[in-house]
């Protein structure tokens, strides 16, 4: 992998771009961390798996928040950050896991965690057919059809959020990302050979 040691994947809701990874994963023969990071960081870090596994890139914006955390900080009680305390946690196993060797991370402003730390080639997997991605939702959530898009527009509002509040920057935006690749036109396998190619530069 050359001085590469880390991939970075944002994706779009049901665009594959975990599919990808973990194919990607197998193809380099290198760690692929997703949901199990949030277990790690819980672990690690004394953190209830579930409110973790709860709060796994979400952004509670409402006033009610804004102002229950307020006054539990007030109080001296840190629960009212705690969506700011489950960043951090991840934030810091990421870090750490990043130093055990090459390995690739899933969502979780990765690449911004780790633009200080050491050189990563970060990457943005979108889809371009709403078709494929309502199935998708429907594959792997058990969405009803009926009610994928509204779901598919949720989940990409949660994710542009997070992304917003944590890195500061635009979830998307190409000038963000080394490689933005629509995973519809390309298909699954052309974008790990891809990917492939260019973390070996």
């Amino acid at each position: 992998m050359g001085n590469l040691r880390t991939i970075t994947i944002e994706r779009q809701y049901a665009s594959g771009g975990r599919e990808i990874g973990k194919r990607l994963s197998e193809k380099l023969g290198i760690p692929f961390y997703d949901g199990q990071l949030l277990m790690l960081a819980a672990e690690k870090y004394g953190l209830n798996p579930e409110e973790v596994k709860a709060n796994d890139e979400k952004v509670n914006r409402s006033l009610l928040y804004s102002v229950a955390a307020a006054v539990e900080n007030f109080r001296g009680n840190d629960r009212g950050m705690l969506p700011y305390r489950i960043y951090q946690a991840q934030a810091e196993t990421i870090r750490r896991l990043s130093m055990e060797g090459p390995c690739i991370f899933i969502g979780r402003c990765a690449e911004e965690i780790l633009k200080e730390k050491r050189r990563s080639l970060n990457v943005f997997i979108y889809a371009s057919s709403m078709a494929e991605r309502r199935e998708r939702a429907n594959q792997i959530d058990n969405i009803p059809m009926t009610d994928a898009d509204s779901y598919i527009h949720m989940k990409d509002k949660q994710r542009r959020d997070y992304y917003k509040m944590y890195a500061e920057k635009e979830w998307g935006d190409p000038l963000n990302y080394d490689l933005c690749m629509n995973s519809s036109a390309l298909g699954y396998d052309r974008c790990v050979e891809l990917i492939e190619r260019a973390v070996r530069i």
